[in-house]
């Protein structure tokens, strides 16, 4: 069972402070100990719930994000190395991500704390930049790495090779290298395939290739994509699930492998990948 649950709020959202406040007191109904971040805690005015978001590895067995899809994403990378189970609960835009809705909210606290609910893991993916032999860039991705042009309309050179064999060069956008939970994000935009989410593998989709030939590639999770941009402007860059962002220069080498980590999410429902693509990506 579950019995200490953390809480991290998106404070933007203008309902954050009253879901939370929702879930402490669901949790201690239930003989649970809750903790927040601390200026939830603060707004909450329960500064003895107050808990710095590094400690939450150590002293919490069940993460309530409260937020969108951006804001897993974010927790997903904040915690990678400690593989929290982490459930979302939505009070953003899509919620693609997230198990809950504040409708439902106490209902979800309940089976949480009685573990009635399965886990989910969630392959990620490393991005490192390499720039004159040295590694400039590190950090880790849930849905995607995205290397594409900036504001102007200057298109960039991309060589991508898997395992050191080239696969593919063009002029373009860009690239995004995605994992299957990012093969409905940007990549889908992009004219990438849906991919489910318990495969594991590596999704390579070209952004606006001005090439007819350059498609799609989808390789084994095992393998290292190594891409290397060539441009005679420095507006290009690299973004990683589509909030962190680093500069890049010509020449650089961008290598994307699987993490040794992976996102842990808490299921509570039998819902089918598929039905949660008709009912948030419809467009209706």
């Amino acid at each position: 069972m579950s019995h200490r649950i953390g809480v991290l709020c998106n404070h933007t959202k203008s309902n954050a402070i009253e879901v939370a406040s929702r879930i402490v007191q669901a949790v201690k109904q239930c003989g649970g100990i809750v903790y927040t971040d601390p200026r939830c805690a603060t707004s909450l005015g329960r500064e003895d719930l107050s808990m710095n978001p590094e400690e939450f590895a150590d002293h919490v067995d069940v993460l309530f994000v409260l937020g969108g899809d951006g804001t897993l994403l974010g927790a997903a990378r904040q915690f990678s190395c400690h593989e929290i189970p982490m459930i979302g609960i939505n009070i953003g835009h899509l919620g693609f991500l997230s198990e809950a809705d504040p409708g439902d909210l106490e209902k979800a606290v309940s089976r949480v704390l009685q573990g009635d609910y399965t886990l989910e893991r969630r392959m990620m993916i490393e991005t490192k930049v390499w720039r004159d032999g040295q590694c400039v860039y590190k950090g880790v991705g849930l849905n995607d790495a995205g290397i594409g042009k900036g504001a102007l309309g200057r298109m960039i050179g991309v060589r991508v090779a898997v395992d050191q064999e080239v696969y593919e060069e063009f002029t373009g956008d860009g690239l995004i290298v995605s994992t299957p939970t990012g093969s409905t994000a940007y990549s889908l935009s992009c004219g990438g395939p849906i991919v489910l989410p318990h495969l594991q593998v590596i999704l390579i989709t070209p952004i606006c290739p001005h090439k007819l030939v350059a498609r799609p590639c989808v390789i084994d999770a095992n393998q290292r994509v190594s891409v290397t941009v060539f441009a005679n402007h420095n507006d290009f860059g690299l973004t990683v699930d589509g909030q962190v962002g680093f500069a890049l220069v010509s020449g650089d080498r961008i290598d994307i492998t699987r993490a040794s980590c992976d996102t842990v999410l808490v299921r509570l429902h039998d819902q089918s990948f598929f039905s949660i693509l008709q009912s948030k990506l419809r467009g209706d």
